[in-house]
């Protein structure tokens, strides 16, 4: 790009859309970027978004993107007056009493580093109160389902010693071995207990912390905390940008997890690929359940052979284009129709089935079955493969 050139670019920026006619229109990332400054600073630009819409939380993750840090920490100030949010962020009161759901979590944990100290605290107890109240909602029909799928899995046909054996299981099982004339039973299969707190499953949760997945962090955390309670299995959480950062250390206190994500910024599927190869020290034992719109900021090609290396591995893989309340999600198609080609099952799934589907998953069941039978649209690979 020559001088003349790129110091037309950065004016058709610094203008907006009304210089398109004389500078020119912007293509690929610079019209992304565009649009970001348009949300924000465009004079015609209306009030709407309230605090709880999708997009702000959205726009919040993707000035992060285009933007270096001390240019977003301006852009979230100037977002606090432009986008109808001032006076719910300075006035605790008023943030108390606003209509406290995922979306607005999700708002909170952008804007952490601009809220005002005096209402921080409020921040706080808000999203608080959003995830108790998800977490009564979701702790129980989580625990069943994985418990349930792993009943099976807890029993061993080899117990150690006596105690270890399930003698109403064993005699019921082996009643055709029963002979009459010795009034004794001979088993011919031992049913035993298992061993009750071994870990039967290891369980990782990746999730994508750009902007577009703002919802699906916040649920992701949730469930992450639920699982890491239920000791038949191991869970850990990895979210990612263009670095990883492990949480699993916060899983005991969701908020805290919540405050340690940074919703935004760019994506590198492959480089959270690899930290997962180096964690996962039992393949056919793991369920990795990736969290992301295939949106691959780094290497596409490096992306795809660590998913193949894990699937290769015995590694159980699943792709969740998006975990939200939200209707079809916007992903990246030819990326999942090749991860689908990987026997990579890749769909977006409502938090109220992702219970069932991690049961499913530790089952070792069919997941693009399970999609179908739910009216979930999974990827499909291209044609040509």
């Amino acid at each position: 790009m020559t001088n003349e050139n790129a110091r037309a670019r950065r004016w058709r920026l610094v203008l907006g859309q009304e210089s398109a006619p004389n500078l020119g229109d912007l293509e690929g990332a610079d019209q992304n970027m565009d649009q970001t400054l348009q949300a924000l600073y465009e004079s015609d630009r209306k009030g709407g978004l309230g605090s709880s819409s999708p997009n702000v939380a959205r726009w919040l993750g993707d000035i992060r993107t285009y933007f270096p840090s001390p240019v977003v920490r301006v852009m979230q100030g100037d977002a606090l007056s432009r986008l109808n949010l001032t006076q719910m962020l300075l006035e605790p009161e008023t943030l108390a009493a606003a209509d406290a759901d995922v979306h607005l979590v999700a708002t909170l944990i952008s804007l952490r580093q601009v809220i005002p100290e005096t209402t921080k605290d409020t921040a706080r107890r808000v999203v608080q109160s959003v995830v108790e109240d998800l977490e009564r909602k979701l702790r129980e029909p989580m625990r069943e389902a994985v418990r349930g799928s792993l009943h099976r899995a807890g029993r061993t046909r080899r117990p150690r010693a006596a105690s270890d054996i399930d003698w109403d299981r064993t005699i019921r099982k082996n009643l055709a071995r029963y002979l009459p004339a010795k009034r004794t039973l001979v088993p011919e299969r031992l049913v035993g207990h298992g061993r009750k707190h071994a870990r039967l499953r290891d369980i990782v949760l990746c999730v994508d912390q750009s902007g577009s997945m703002a919802a699906s962090v916040v649920y992701a955390s949730i469930f992450a905390a639920v699982l890491a309670k239920i000791r038949a299995v191991t869970t850990r959480l990895l979210v990612f940008d263009t670095a990883v950062a492990d949480l699993t250390s916060h899983l005991e206190d969701p908020v805290d997890l919540l405050f340690g994500t940074q919703l935004g910024g760019g994506t590198d599927i492959a480089r959270a690929l690899g930290h997962c190869q180096r964690i996962i020290t039992r393949p056919a034992e793991t369920i990795l359940v990736l969290v992301t719109d295939l949106f691959e900021g780094g290497n596409a090609d490096e992306m795809m052979r660590r998913a193949a290396s894990l699937v290769r591995s015995g590694v159980t893989v699943v792709c969740l284009l998006a975990l939200s309340d939200q209707g079809a999600p916007v992903y990246e198609p030819n990326h999942a129709a090749q991860w689908a080609a990987l026997g990579i099952p890749a769909f977006a799934c409502t938090p109220d089935l992702f219970p069932d589907l991690m049961a499913t998953a530790l089952a070792r069941s069919d997941l693009s079955a399970w999609a179908a039978q739910h009216g979930i649209v999974t990827a499909r690979p291209s044609p040509e493969r």
